[in-house]
């Protein structure tokens, strides 16, 4: 996280609590990041309430700036004053979609999640980061280098959070049930799939010296066991990663991610390998 230098701060100015403010100037005093506010409306002038905001933060030592625009629709909004302004990180305060509209509707956060070329944090409550649960949420199973770039990401982006909040880095990857018809034989026992994983883990534990008690290695789906883990340590903010499957030219987002947003109570940072960011950008680009 330490290369972000500016952070693309995303406002609803019709909700009393601003927590993807709160999240930012956090981030922006640890990283001496610069923040610019946006407000994606084109109905209301809100110059008096962001320059008022500016202002304060300005006041407490954190440069700032603010964009009101709209696009055609508010992921393009995002994207394209992400852009714009050489922003490194997007934050954004998520908000739950019913399930019925959930099932007609592709949810705003989604599209935003897989689209975005920048990391992006979802700010969903209000408890406080300081002394607490970080959980970095690997697939220790990939073997390729978009996967092991991308995990060598999330927990470095996971270890600089809980450095930063004098928390607790918590380490997680879900392996797969055991298979009597597998080809290779490791894969019919349980044990030696645990093995597997666990020597894969090593090298984490051992960089980012993450104790026994806080490495969490189980079997079962991700998009299970990520919600499950994250609830019994009570953890803050959970850092996930996402591979095109389709070919990086889908530049579709991995069910995992979009599946455990709602189910986790603590913030999601949404990181992608960096071809994909790459590939997103040319997208915008064109």
């Amino acid at each position: 996280m330490q290369s972000i230098k500016r952070i693309l701060v995303v406002l609803d100015p019709s909700r009393e609590d601003n927590v993807a403010l709160v999240r930012s100037r956090l981030l922006a005093g640890y990283l001496g990041a610069e923040l610019h506010l946006l407000v994606c409306e084109n109905r209301r002038d809100y110059s008096d309430m962001l320059d008022e905001l500016c202002e304060s933060l300005d006041t407490a030592g954190i440069k700032a700036r603010y964009t009101q625009t709209w696009q055609s629709n508010l992921t393009d909004t995002i994207i394209r004053t992400l852009l714009a302004e050489g922003c490194g990180l997007v934050i954004k305060q998520h908000t739950p979609d019913n399930p019925l509209k959930k099932a007609l509707l592709t949810p705003e956060d989604w599209k935003l999640l897989r689209y975005c070329p920048a990391p992006v944090l979802l700010a969903k409550g209000s408890a406080l980061w300081m002394h607490g649960k970080v959980l970095a949420a690997v697939d220790l199973g990939g073997h390729d280098d978009q996967h092991q770039g991308l995990r060598d990401a999330i927990v470095r982006h996971a270890a600089d959070i809980a450095r930063m909040t004098s928390g607790e880095l918590h380490l997680l990857s879900a392996h797969p049930a055991p298979m009597l018809s597998a080809a290779n034989p490791i894969y019919q026992l349980r044990e030696t799939i645990l093995e597997i994983y666990m020597e894969k883990a090593r090298r984490y534990v051992t960089e980012y010296d993450i104790p026994e008690s806080r490495t969490h290695i189980d079997e079962g789906p991700a998009d299970v066991l990520i919600p499950r883990v994250a609830a019994q340590i009570g953890a803050c903010v959970t850092v996930i990663g996402t591979v095109a499957r389709t070919g990086i030219s889908g530049a579709l987002i991995g069910n995992t991610a979009e599946v455990v947003l709602d189910q986790l109570s603590g913030d999601v940072l949404v990181l992608k390998p960096d071809d994909m960011i790459d590939h997103l950008q040319d997208l915008v680009e064109k």
